[in-house]
């Protein structure tokens, strides 16, 4: 147990960071990860538009994006989704080697069986990935999951690297599964509950070595979907921020909650009773929150909704865990 927390903080005070292509539902830009280097941060974030856009619908574009003061961003590198053969993309993130060699890893339906994917690029600078390049890191049949997603590579302060990941958990036949994966999309299909894993790099990303699933679905508000986005390590242990609903019907739309861990296998709800950050707009959503230390502060990024239905992506400094 933890007599700490993290800070509640309002979503609508945050910097705009990234906004949609149009002020309309289903147009989005977020699902953010953030490398902080020396003297500039690097962005990874997706742009999805709604379903019937022709061959753009969905999670189409990703992006690399480069800024000095973690605010005004210029992309550097780009990718769309007919570049991979993919129905969508979602949450990339980058990751720099020991040896100064970059690694953006990706998550995008797999095009063989319509379950998720993670794959792994590498390249000198942040400007010279080569999708053609990739090679798997994750797959569902691999991991026993209906799909994995949505990668956060973390550096603890043992050395260790970690990746959080979204896995969609669920028990098929060959027969179910064929028709459970027909829409691309088996998190929105009620047929799955979406929930976190961990995976161990015992060599700065060159392998990876999948620990399983390390946080579930709660018996409340987020009985549903948990999924853990981002951590900031403490003397004391680890906070996360996940997102969390009840229902499907809300994928696309969960709410922010706090975990704490001392081994990042077992967390401990610090939000059982309702989310812990919520917009005052649209559907509340405010999701996929990264983190980044900056002295005895946090800056966040977080994908947030708004009274339009369409979501973009802000940027707040909150304080460390009290």
């Amino acid at each position: 147990m933890t007599t700490a927390t993290l800070p509640t903080f309002d979503p609508e005070q945050g910097a705009t960071v990234l906004t949609p292509e149009r002020d309309e539902p289903g147009y989005w830009v977020g699902c953010a990860s953030v490398l902080a280097e020396e003297g500039r941060y690097l962005l990874t974030y997706r742009q999805r538009r709604p379903r019937g856009e022709a061959a753009t619908e969905r999670g189409w574009r990703c992006a690399v994006a480069v800024s000095e003061n973690g605010v005004d961003f210029q992309d550097v590198w780009s990718v769309e989704k007919g570049e991979l053969g993919t129905s969508s993309m979602e949450r990339f993130c980058l990751h720099r080697r020991a040896d100064g060699v970059y690694q953006l890893y990706i998550s995008y339906v797999d095009p063989a069986d319509n379950r998720w994917r993670i794959d792994v690029v590498e390249a000198a600078s942040p400007e010279a990935f080569d999708v053609a390049a990739r090679r798997p890191v994750f797959t569902a049949a691999g991991t026993g999951t209906e799909g994995v997603k949505d990668p956060r590579v973390v550096r603890t302060s043992d050395g260790r690297l970690v990746m959080l990941i979204s896995a969609a958990e669920g028990t098929f036949s060959e027969d179910e599964r064929g028709a459970a994966h027909g829409t691309a999309d088996i998190y929105n299909t009620g047929l799955s509950r979406s929930v976190s894993a961990l995976a161990v790099s015992p060599d700065d990303g060159a392998t990876w070595e999948w620990k399983g699933v390390v946080l579930r679905p709660g018996d409340g508000w987020d009985s549903w979907a948990a999924r853990l986005n981002s951590v900031i390590e403490t003397p004391e242990g680890f906070y996360g921020f996940y997102d969390g609903e009840s229902d499907h019907t809300r994928n696309y739309e969960e709410k922010t909650g706090f975990v704490f861990s001392k081994d990042l296998l077992s967390w401990e709800r610090l939000t059982p009773d309702g989310p812990a950050v919520v917009a005052p707009s649209g559907t509340g959503s405010v999701r996929y929150v990264d983190v980044v230390p900056e002295g005895g502060a946090l800056r966040l990024y977080y994908e947030i909704t708004r009274a339009d239905g369409a979501h973009e992506l802000r940027t707040l400094t909150i304080g460390a865990p009290v």
